[in-house]
């Protein structure tokens, strides 16, 4: 009887075994991806195609959770928690990406890069030598660059005063990112740069602590910021990406059929978002016309004025940062 029992018992085990097992290896994986933007922006329906993609092509076996919105705090503190590994994906805008390498100022440099020549740049990083030594910057800080997502070309915009004129920005309080290179532009323009988070900025301006900034008018409509501004001028004075990245370790413990998913879904959703960008800011611009905010529009004579005045900054940051990085932006420029 005794070992009867016993048989049993094991029988029963093994059978609990075989019930379970199947169950565990089917568990998906589930990846979770923190970034700042607001609800229907560019970069918030890109990270969803994404994850809508990853979905697809791993036929649900990898899945893309998404806190969005500042849920899990601005860009620097979800790269942060990326890099420690307690976050798996983090995006951060690239003015924000300078506290982890100065590197990262390459791209958010004044006029560095052009409207004119954006399919070229496009190119340059998702095909070329561009964005793969991006991606070695992003190694050196633990990370892995998954996605160049598109967030555009920022614009001066103000709740108190009207921007006609490079002068008009005198006196300005701005509000920046942390970058190094966003200050000096505003100091160089004669703004008072004051550096606040993202998701305090809508009530700094309502405020009046700040009474301008510089960003997509993408974003701007997106965040609502176009209740308590009045005035832009299509400054164009930057251009900046939100770059997703991953923990490197946790990007290594992948098998290559997990990060050849992730990477095709990558792609064709960067494809795929850059396209829906154009879309969203030509909405945005109605947006501003129907808020009756009174967007000033550069004389070519003006833009160079803006090119001669950031010239500064140029020279400044451009000593500290890797040459090569400096020279593969430059020859998309052409």
């Amino acid at each position: 009887m005794k070992l009867f029992r016993t048989l049993l018992c094991g029988v029963a085990v093994l059978g609990m075994m075989g019930v379970c097992a199947p169950a565990e290896a089917a568990r998906p994986l589930t990846l979770r991806l923190g970034h700042p933007m607001a609800p229907g922006n560019n970069v918030t329906v890109g990270y969803e195609k994404f994850a809508a993609l990853v979905k697809e092509k791993s036929g649900g076996k990898i899945r893309i959770q998404i806190f969005p919105n500042c849920q899990l705090g601005s860009d620097r503190v979800t790269t942060e928690a990326a890099q420690a590994g307690t976050l798996d994906m983090s995006s951060s805008s690239t003015p924000n990406l300078a506290s982890f390498s100065k590197d990262y100022m390459a791209i958010d440099l004044p006029y560095v890069t052009s409207p004119k020549y954006q399919q070229n740049l496009y190119k340059a990083l998702d095909e070329g030598e561009l964005g793969k030594a991006l991606d070695k910057v992003a190694e050196k800080c633990g990370l892995k660059t998954i996605m160049f997502s598109e967030y555009g070309y920022r614009n001066f915009v103000s709740s108190t005063k009207p921007l006609d004129s490079v002068k008009s920005l005198m006196n300005l309080k701005v509000r920046t990112t942390d970058s190094p290179v966003e200050v000096a532009v505003a100091t160089e323009l004669g703004m008072n740069p004051a550096p606040v988070a993202w998701g305090e900025t809508y009530t700094a301006l309502q405020q009046g602590t700040v009474d301008a900034e510089g960003n997509t008018f993408s974003l701007l409509n997106d965040s609502k910021h176009t209740e308590v501004l009045k005035y832009a001028m299509n400054s164009e004075h930057n251009y900046s990406m939100h770059i997703l990245l991953m923990n490197k370790a946790k990007w290594d413990s992948l098998t290559p059929d997990q990060q050849k998913i992730l990477m095709e879904a990558a792609r064709e959703a960067t494809d795929w978002e850059r396209a829906e960008t154009v879309k969203l800011e030509e909405k945005a611009w109605q947006a501003f016309r129907d808020k009756g905010i009174k967007i000033h529009m550069l004389s070519d004579a003006e833009r160079a004025e803006f090119y001669k005045l950031t010239q500064p900054v140029r020279d400044q940051f451009s000593k500290e940062i890797d040459p090569n990085l400096l020279k593969l932006i430059a020859d998309t420029q052409k």
